[in-house]
């Protein structure tokens, strides 16, 4: 049985070393599997690449794929997916803050029988804050749309080539890879870990970065935004007809009342305020209408090294 370790990379060169001696001498140690390195160069500005030629260069079992540009974690874990052969793909973070040494315990759940294994991070150690938008936004999901996401599930997984086949399936530009993983279903086991500080560089997720990627995946897999929008614009339309239906009352009993100027000037600033909300959700669904029908492609690829396992040797045949 083969195993790919799928490994996106953005800017790594300070870490790259010391993932390829954690990560090959933990896999060193598995018996019974054949390991593969699949890296991904999501279109690095340091000297990520060349540490990675470096690396094919001295050992077969490396391959690698470079973009042409940064196109995003997104497409290339989806680009990994695309060009690996093996029987099983585990997509693993190269600041080992994913640990290499929790990929035996997920060859046991393959063994046992699950399509994949999903670590499950504890965020102890992270701000308070990012901590509390990060659960917020998990329960917002798994209210709002028809996927489940677990809270600390993030990529860090090992799937099977019914599942990796499954996922390729979907051909969407936009991906949000956390709603993809729990879309398509199949059979999940799901191990704890502490969490783990990066073993060199910075991160490359900002606040603002975290937060595009949330709405990413709340307008990719649910529609409650705008049926928000709709609720909103129904009940303003009721309270107005009410209003007018007392102004209407008003008048008639008691004559012609002057307006005040700064309820006036309130109302329209609230109202004209909902109605840019609801323009601005509207527009995000079209973005993404834009964005997948244009069809451009996921990634492009300047320059790759991609090995192919040698074929077994078949016996001779029987009767």
């Amino acid at each position: 049985m083969r195993v790919d370790l799928i490994v996106p990379c953005f800017n790594e060169e300070q870490v790259l070393p010391l993932f390829w001696e954690e990560a090959f001498r933990t896999v060193s140690e598995i018996p019974g599997y054949e390991f593969g390195f699949l890296f991904v160069d999501d279109g690095s500005k340091d000297r990520t690449l060349a540490i990675l030629r470096e690396l094919a260069d001295e050992h077969p079992e490396v391959s690698y794929i470079s973009f042409s540009r940064n196109f995003g974690k997104e497409a290339a874990m989806f680009a990994a997916l695309s060009h690996t052969k093996a029987d099983y793909a585990v997509i693993l973070d190269a600041d080992l803050q994913h640990p290499p040494a929790l990929i035996a315990p997920m060859l046991g759940a393959m063994e046992e029988g699950y399509d994949c294994c999903t670590a499950i991070r504890s965020r102890k150690g992270d701000p308070k804050l990012r901590t509390w938008f990060s659960r917020k936004f998990y329960q917002l999901m798994n209210r709002i749309s028809d996927v489940q996401l677990k809270d600390g599930a993030g990529d860090f997984r090992m799937m099977n080539r019914k599942m990796i086949d499954a996922v390729l399936s979907l051909q969407e530009v936009s991906r949000f890879s956390k709603g993809i993983f729990s879309y398509v279903g199949f059979r999940n086991k799901e191990i704890s870990y502490e969490n783990v500080e990066r073993a060199a560089g910075t991160s490359k997720w900002s606040f603002v970065k975290l937060f595009r990627y949330a709405l990413d995946g709340i307008t990719a897999f649910s529609t409650f935004p705008l049926k928000f929008a709709a609720f909103m614009g129904g009940c303003f339309s009721f309270a107005a007809f009410v209003y007018l239906l007392v102004l209407v009352i008003k008048t008639c009993i008691s004559g012609i009342d002057v307006p005040g100027y700064a309820s006036t000037i309130a109302l329209i600033l609230l109202l004209g305020g909902v109605i840019l909300l609801c323009l601005g959700i509207v527009g995000e669904y079209l973005a993404k209408i834009y964005t997948e029908i244009k069809r451009r492609p996921v990634y492009l690829i300047g320059e790759s090294r991609l090995k192919e396992r040698e074929p077994e040797e078949s016996g001779p045949e029987e009767d």
